[in-house]
Parts: structure tokens; C-alpha cells; sequence
């Protein structure tokens, strides 16, 4: 058997806002499909959906979204400008540089820049 990512559900308090401040970050339009429930699907890439929980965010994701978009500090800045929160600085090594960050929900999240052809993942 062999399946496919159909989209990617991120747990939350409030969906609306939050696929808004994604759809700032990968583009497309924000769909509320109805109170607890709402997506965007960006221009390139996969879905990304928001269900609302009772529960809140209580540690550190164990998955998150690593994102390639060019200049890694600009893109940073303008994450935050939509509302995201850098955790430290940007970060080098072997493989290239990356910015942590937080969405207006707290889960963590990156901006890549490969170094030297090295894979961004």
C-alpha cells in the first residue's frame, strides 16, 4: 500500500485566524468551513488545516514545518509582522541556516536557507 498527504491538521483554539496568518505565509485563501474548522491551501504545496480542540498547546511540537522562502531573514520578519514569534537567532551549520519560530498559537516553525546544494530538510 502506498499512500498520500492529503493535508497536514495542526490542533488549535481558534482556526480562522490562524489559517489566516498561514495563508500570509504560504499564500492562497483562508476557508473557514464552518466554527471549528478552517484551511488554505497554499499556491504550492499541501493543504493546511486548523480543527479546533479543547485542549492547549502544552510542549514543544514533535512535528514541524520547515519552509523555503528565499531570503531567510526577510521572510522571517515578515512572519512576525503577521503575527509570528522568533525563538533565538539564526542559525548555521553544515547543512545551511535556519530561524525558528512561533505561529500566533505557539507551534513551532522554520525558514531554511540550504547551504552549498545541501537538501533544506
Amino acid at each position: 500500500m502506498r499512500a498520500r498527504i492529503d493535508e497536514i491538521v495542526f490542533d488549535c483554539h481558534d482556526p480562522a485566524p490562524l489559517a489566516r496568518f498561514w495563508a500570509g505565509i504560504l499564500g492562497g485563501d483562508p476557508v473557514d468551513r464552518g466554527p471549528g474548522w478552517s484551511y488554505v491551501d497554499p499556491p504550492e504545496g499541501i493543504r493546511i488545516a486548523f480543527q479546533r480542540v479543547p485542549e492547549g498547546k502544552t510542549a514543544k511540537n514533535r512535528v514541524h514545518l520547515d519552509l523555503d522562502a528565499g531570503d531567510l531573514v526577510a521572510a522571517a520578519d515578515a512572519a512576525v509582522l503577521l503575527g509570528a514569534v522568533r525563538q533565538g537567532g539564526v542559525v548555521a551549520d553544515e547543512q545551511g541556516r535556519f530561524q525558528v519560530l512561533l505561529d500566533p498559537e505557539g507551534n513551532e516553525f522554520c525558514f531554511v536557507s540550504p547551504g552549498d546544494g545541501a537538501p533544506a530538510g
